[in-house]
């Protein structure tokens, strides 16, 4: 594909990884640990493709009510994750940006994810955005919240900067697993204008291959943000 059909900005919706291992006869844990395995090749992929930033939906607000074993498991996940892996983002000149609300996760883990953003390179030409405790809605009703309580009213721009993505790319293309049709609560706000693209494919089966598939279903489809068709 030409460069210039390349999405600067890919959202990620990692849907699958428990109905995968429940497959295999597994617990939700061992399909978490495949689909975390599988992200950190399919970042490396984007970045080599041309993708400026991926955005991978990594744990949403609602995903908090869900068993403490599980949690667990997912918090141990981070740790390893953000303590073996990150220092090689760096070392691929790529950078770290976290959003969502971290200060509900462990200490440690919220600790370790700061310290990654602020350990990140600044002139990255890559960046893997981790959505993480992160649901539109509080988003939006937060940035709300900080304009009432600075008594500004604003445009699209000044709303955007009191978005967990200022300073981020809306998204051109969201990509979802797992068969779902809905978008569950992730960038409802950046996305107004996003194409969308939905797979069958479990996450931790989501190769390379297929991320490219949709990168060109993506060039194939003309953008018109409204306009008439040319």
């Amino acid at each position: 594909m030409a460069e210039s059909r390349i999405p600067l900005h890919v959202g990620l919706i990692m849907d699958g990884n428990g109905r995968w291992a429940k497959k295999r006869l597994m617990p939700r844990s061992y399909g978490h640990k495949s689909g975390m395995n599988r992200m950190i090749g399919l970042a490396e992929h984007a970045q080599k493709v041309g993708v400026k930033y991926l955005t991978v939906y990594t744990l949403s607000t609602e995903n908090l009510s869900r068993p403490r074993e599980e949690l667990d498991g997912l918090f141990g996940l981070f740790r390893k994750y953000f303590k073996t892996n990150v220092k090689k983002l760096y070392e691929k000149n790529a950078r770290v940006k976290v959003i969502g609300n971290i200060s509900a996760l462990p200490d440690d883990v919220a600790k370790l994810l700061e310290e990654s953003q602020a350990s990140s390179p600044e002139n990255a030409d890559f960046t893997l955005v981790f959505a993480i405790n992160y649901g539109s809605r509080a988003e939006i009703l937060n940035a709300v919240n900080r304009a009432i309580e600075d008594g500004k009213k604003l445009d699209e721009r000044g709303f955007g900067s009191l978005l967990y993505t200022d300073g981020i790319p809306d998204p051109d293309l969201i990509v979802r697993t797992g068969g779902e049709l809905r978008l569950s609560n992730f960038l409802c706000y950046q996305s107004a204008y996003s194409e969308l693209y939905f797979t069958d494919t479990l996450f931790p089966d989501f190769s390379d291959e297929q991320f490219d598939k949709a990168l060109k279903d993506y060039a194939s489809r003309e953008r018109r943000f409204g306009k008439v068709q040319q």
